[in-house]
């Protein structure tokens, strides 16, 4: 149980860095600057990454 609760606080992060991430592209566009870009868009697929194999069920979670 323990597990469990502590992967569904990762996978709230991961959302939290995910949506950094699009906030940080979508500065980045705006401004014209290829760095905020690029690390926006990395943060934006990492976030939603972590955030997949957080939430994925495990073998050994309990229904």
């Amino acid at each position: 149980m323990i597990r469990a609760e502590r992967r569904i606080v990762f996978a709230a992060i991961a959302v939290f860095v995910a949506l950094a991430g699009m906030g940080i592209v979508i500065r980045g566009v705006l401004y014209d600057t290829h760095n905020a870009t690029v690390y926006g868009g990395v943060l934006l697929v990492l976030g939603v990454a972590v955030l997949a194999v957080m939430l994925t069920p495990r073998p050994t979670d309990k229904s």
